[in-house]
């Protein structure tokens, strides 16, 4: 299987099939045992990574670099506003450069076709570090932390409330391959991606998972085994003027308590964070017993270095 990956892109999980993100996600758990333990897994070492983030990150950027360090690589931070791109040089010119230099790029911008640039014009690994269509990475972060806490995939229910926006994408993606039920709690109007609902769709087909959108907050939470929250208003995605609007729209789709009850009493609630306490879920519910999102946190290094190490030649 290893050999599937060398050299590949990580642009999006659709990109993928069902037994190479399972590998994917092997991987991860064993890199994060090494860690645990403090095993050296240093395996590439003398490696160098760029990283270019056109959007604000925590979790993103500390987890790659940190994964990076880990792995004995070393990457830098290119700044948006530092680069030439920024007085108008082609992606293409830049791409080819970096290249040159480096061992493979992570990249953290706004349309996806930024990034498949890159990847068209670089022969070393592109990474998706988040685009306005996707998260990939955070989609791998999301299936290793429910195996971790739940065991296993088929069958299980996930109500997702939040933004139909990326890391939503991501999750129609994961959920539908792996054979969970993924009920999507919104306002009417706010819908997923054509492109990215239709392979959903067919991975629901093989796999025998549900794929629901639906207005009714009670009906994605009853019986949920998880409960997944994300913002509103997704970052870079939204003037501020829609934000007041989609605040009064998404207010009954708040996680809190009342949601968590509805749910099995073993219910687990995640978040890719950053969240907004007192909007999209309430303090008593990310402060609870129920909460696993800082375990969610942590799993974005352990997937991440899985991918670094798998793509690397």
């Amino acid at each position: 299987m290893r050999e599937h990956f060398r050299g590949r892109d990580y642009l999006t999980m659709m990109d993928f099939t069902k037994e190479e993100i399972n590998f994917i996600l092997e991987t991860s758990a064993d890199l994060k045992k090494k860690w645990s333990r403090r095993e050296p897994h240093e395996y590439l070492r003398g490696r160098t990574y760029a990283m270019i983030f056109e959007k604000k990150s925590t979790r993103t950027r500390t987890s790659f670099q940190a994964g990076a360090a880990q792995l004995g690589a070393q990457t830098f931070y290119m700044r948006p506003d530092e680069m030439q791109s920024s007085r108008g040089e082609p992606i293409k010119d830049t791409a080819r450069i970096i290249d040159r230099y480096c061992d493979g790029l992570f990249i953290r911008t706004f349309g996806q076709e930024i990034v498949e640039e890159f990847a068209k014009y670089m022969k070393n690994p592109v990474i998706n570090a988040l685009t306005s269509l996707a998260h990939p990475v955070q989609g791998l972060a999301d299936l290793l932390t429910i195996k971790e806490k739940k065991g296993e995939f088929k069958g299980l229910k996930l109500a997702y409330a939040g933004d139909v926006y990326n890391v939503c994408h991501s999750l129609l993606i994961g959920c539908s391959m792996m054979g969970i039920d993924i009920y999507v709690a919104r306002p009417e109007g706010y819908d997923a991606e054509v492109k990215v609902l239709e392979i959903a769709e067919k991975h629901a087909a093989i796999s025998g998972s549900k794929i629901v959108f639906t207005s009714n907050m009670d009906e994605a939470v009853k019986d949920a085994d998880i409960i997944y929250g994300n913002v509103w208003t997704s970052m870079g995605s939204h003037e501020d003027k829609e934000k007041e609007q989609r605040i009064r729209d998404f207010m009954p789709f708040q996680i809190n308590m009342d949601a968590i009850k509805k749910a099995k009493r073993d219910v687990i609630f995640m978040h890719c964070l950053p969240g907004h306490r007192g909007e999209d879920m309430t303090d008593e519910v990310i402060e609870s017993k129920y909460s696993v999102v800082w375990d969610q946190g942590e799993n974005r290094m352990h997937t991440e270095k899985a991918v670094l190490v798998l793509t690397s030649y």
